[in-house]
């Protein structure tokens, strides 16, 4: 294997690395490039550090060298400090030595304009196919607090006593790292390495920890990502965390929409970044959290659920919570509610071995144990019980000013229950940072706060099992481009999708007799129209064939006055037919997160409610039918009130027909929608009546 690509020599270099080089070192601690010298110093770096100063003899009392070349060695890590327009001069001297990795700290490349784009593109030119692995640009270093590698230029790693633990911590921003450092060292949380990866030019989020992932000192992942970008690298990093049972946590910027308003598709356009990179998150695995905060409390909880094999269905998770002070368990039961999360009360069955082992307890969906639950052995008993009982799979302990107060008392039930099979978690309501500190040491789930705790709960239960990866798509330098919807049918008929009848004839001529009963609908078909009713190329409600004549030479017509240059002879002729409801099914290779499957409110409305359900392709029937489920608008068809029944069914097997485009890649299909399938009455399946594909 090329060592370029070996992930054992990328972690030397990165996390063990035995010589550093500090290029632009400053002799002033105080200042960005001095900083990464005193660090190291501090933390008792036992490597070699080569400060490189052109125009110094010394650099912090340390001998300071004038250039790369000069050095007595090739250097294992390279920190370029140096102002942006020199960064390239630099790299290209570290290229050619053969240095294994180069840190850039600079900023002023593809954020900052055409110029800047065009400075990034050059460094990604210039260490491509090298042995010379490049960090950023933007990218404050490298911590790893267990060696005393302090290699950043970040202010916040002043601080003394940066704690170690089995966190690994990968982060497109610098400053979030100083930001985990502080809260983490406040909660009692340390890390087994902290890496600020910057642009991305060449090395990314998904590579650096896939590297890392054989390293018995990390037990799990914390990431914290603007956007998504080598969604395949993170994909295939994701996967093998998954393997290794090593949890991963994520902070996504980017809640809000940010619709693909040029989109081709509705799928492209309803899809918005975020709702994309959610759901390949999701189904990587990878629990996604709202709140920052929650990101440093994750892991324990999700350590004690791992995630289910592929192919389990999925069903809600069962909380149940029991509590020492209503107020603070009803602040976890709304915010667990807010994020689709219902606490379960405890069986008639539960409440009797209770009783009978002398709790006295208020019953409903949360169990109030009152006072008389800062007892020793009335919480203990409580636990013993609940965590036996059949009917939760986690339990909420929801503790009140004991926990600042009597700390010993408070939370030494929790303590005797760390191990148990059942996880157990806590929400303290006071600040009590000494009993979080003995909860957190024990491995015990603990949350400052009833939003964090509902968060992590939410995120942990919103995993998914890891489905079929996606074959290698094609990715094509010129735009996709339509297919004429005959054409589309003919792929629909190959995956299994079921679309209604269709005749094709030509506008020019006296139609024959059709296959099928009027009436009828007539539209355009060409490769050069993919929406037909933006030209007037649709005409419904065609009785016989006379009508069917005029409505050909109404779309001759139509096209000569709104697309006169396009060469179109031909019409899509099918019957009209009417479902129970309207739905959009969408596939779409996306630029990161690779192919997607949409299942989305149809017709008209398809842009207008966003009411939609998205996966990474391909999915099986079970899967589609939780995608069936998460669409809003399908109630109408599920038997309420008596209302007839839709062939939900027969649309999980449509769902899942058309996301194998995903293991199809020859051929070369970016996009493909039918927009409306109709739902039929339960047991008259689905049927399409309109295609869009693009390759």
């Amino acid at each position: 294997m090329n060592a370029r690509f070996s992930p054992g020599h990328l972690t030397s270099a990165l996390l063990n690395p035995a010589s550093i080089a500090l290029v632009g070192a400053s002799d002033d601690p105080a200042k960005t490039a001095g900083r990464p010298q005193t660090f190291l110093r501090r933390a008792g770096f036992q490597g070699r550090v080569y400060p490189i100063n052109a125009k110094r003899a010394t650099v912090q009392n340390a001998p300071a060298w004038p250039s790369l070349e000069a050095l007595p060695e090739v250097p294992d890590h390279v920190f370029v400090m140096t102002p942006t327009e020199t960064v390239l001069e630099v790299v290209g001297q570290c290229v050619k030595l053969g240095v294994p990795l180069v840190t850039v700290l600079a900023s002023g490349f593809s954020e900052s304009g055409p110029e800047g784009v065009a400075r990034e593109e050059a460094l990604r030119r210039l260490v491509a196919g090298s042995q010379t692995r490049l960090l950023g640009p933007s990218s404050l270093g490298v911590v790893r607090a267990s060696t005393g590698l302090m290699l950043t230029a970040n202010a916040a790693f002043a601080e003394p006593d940066v704690p170690a633990g089995r966190l690994f911590v990968a982060s497109h921003s610098g400053s979030m790292l100083g930001a985990l450092v502080s809260r983490g060292k406040a909660r009692g949380v340390g890390f087994a390495g902290m890496v600020s990866v910057g642009s991305e030019v060449d090395l990314c989020i998904g590579e650096i920890c896939q590297a890392t992932l054989d390293d018995p000192s990390i037990e799990g992942y914390l990431l914290f990502i603007e956007s998504l970008r080598h969604g395949a690298k993170l994909q295939a990093f994701a996967r093998e965390a998954a393997k290794r049972g090593k949890p991963v946590i994520a902070y996504k910027l980017g809640r809000s929409a940010a619709a693909a308003e040029m989109a081709a598709t509705h799928t492209g356009a309803i899809a918005g970044e975020d709702d994309v990179a959610d759901a390949f998150l999701k189904d990587l695995g990878i629990a996604r959290v709202d709140q920052f905060e929650t990101l440093l409390e994750t892991l324990p909880l999700a350590r004690r659920f791992p995630l289910p094999p592929s192919g389990t269905p999925s069903r809600p998770l069962r909380v149940g919570v029991v509590t020492t002070t209503g107020g603070g368990s009803a602040m976890v039961v709304d915010q667990l509610g807010v994020r689709g999360i219902d606490v379960t009360p405890a069986t008639p069955a539960t409440l009797e071995r209770l009783a009978a082992a002398g709790v006295a307890a208020n019953p409903g969906r949360v169990l109030d144990l009152t006072l008389a639950g800062t007892r020793y052995d009335v919480m203990k008993a409580t636990l013993d019980i609940l965590l036996d009982a059949p009917e939760f799979d986690l339990v909420v302990s929801v503790v009140g000013s004991s926990a600042r107060f009597q700390p010993d008392l408070a939370v030494q039930p929790l303590l005797d229950h760390a191990n148990h099979q059942r996880p157990l978690a806590a929400m303290l309501v006071p600040d009590a940072p000494d009993a979080l500190a003995r909860l957190t040491s024990a491995g015990v789930p603990c949350f400052r706060s009833p939003e964090t705790c509902a968060d992590a709960i939410a995120a942990v239960s919103a995993r998914r099992p890891l489905g079929t990866p996606a074959a290698a798509q094609h990715t094509s330098l010129t735009p996709a481009r339509p297919i004429s919807e005959a054409q589309a049918y003919e792929i629909l008929d190959t995956l299994g999708v079921p679309h209604a009848p269709a005749a094709t004839i030509s506008l020019s001529q006296k139609p024959a007799p059709l296959p099928f009963a009027f009436p009828v609908v007539a539209k355009v078909c060409s490769a050069e129209i993919p929406h037909k009713t933006e030209v007037g190329g649709v005409i419904l409600g065609i009785n016989n064939q006379d009508e069917l004549q005029s409505a050909l030479l109404k779309l001759q017509q139509n096209l000569a006055q709104h697309a006169p240059g396009v060469a179109c002879d031909e019409a899509l002729i099918q019957p009209m037919v009417k479902g129970l409801a309207e739905v959009l099914i969408g596939y779409r290779v996306d630029p990161e997160a690779g192919p997607i499957v949409m299942l989305a409110a149809g017709g008209i409305w398809a842009e207008v409610a966003r009411d939609r359900s998205i996966r990474l392709a391909p999915v099986n029937v079970e899967t589609a039918r939780e995608m069936v489920d998460e669409v809003r608008s399908l109630a109408t068809v599920r038997g309420l009130r008596g209302k007839p029944k839709g062939d939900l069914e027969a649309l999980a097997a449509a769902v899942s027909a058309l996301s194998q485009l995903a293991v199809r890649p020859e051929w070369e299909i970016a996009e493909a929608e039918v927009n409306p399938m109709l739902v039929m009455p339960e047991g008259q399946g689905v049927l399409a009546v309109d295609a869009l594909v693009l390759r």
